[in-house]
């Protein structure tokens, strides 16, 4: 499975830190940029409605990806793991934080939704969002 990571997880040092406590597999396979969304900072960074972003993709098996959503607080509702395609098709799993709960402020235009994370699908659904790897 292939996530894209924008923040911190970028950082070797700290990806190796965070997911060398778990018995999962991971490797960094090349940057990349996600169009469609870009970054913002708040308590922790997230992403926003338009522009892009710069990242790296990084490839993890189950237990990684499972550590990755108690890292990233997907069970406390801080951010929402889903899947945008990438250019050859294949998707990948990215993490986009709650603005509210992150303290982040900003006008970003997310569309109206029960929930964030409804909010979030919607945006995924209408826009053109694609994750692109660098050659």
């Amino acid at each position: 499975m292939l996530v894209f990571v924008y923040g911190t997880l970028t950082d070797p040092k700290q990806a190796a830190t965070l997911l060398e406590e778990c018995s999962g597999e991971y490797d960094f396979v090349g940057r990349a940029t996600l169009e469609g969304l870009h970054r913002v900072d708040g308590r922790y960074p997230t992403l926003v409605p338009g522009g892009s972003v710069e990242g790296r993709l990084l490839a993890v098996d189950e237990p990684a990806l499972e550590r990755l959503d108690r890292y990233e607080g997907v069970d406390r509702g801080l951010y929402a793991r889903v899947t945008v395609p990438r250019a050859d098709g294949r998707s990948v799993w990215i993490y986009v934080g709650d603005p509210e709960r992150l303290g982040v402020d900003t006008d970003a235009p997310w569309p109206a939704g029960r929930s964030f994370r409804d909010s979030l699908q919607t945006y995924l659904l209408r826009a053109e969002t694609v994750v692109l790897p660098h050659e």
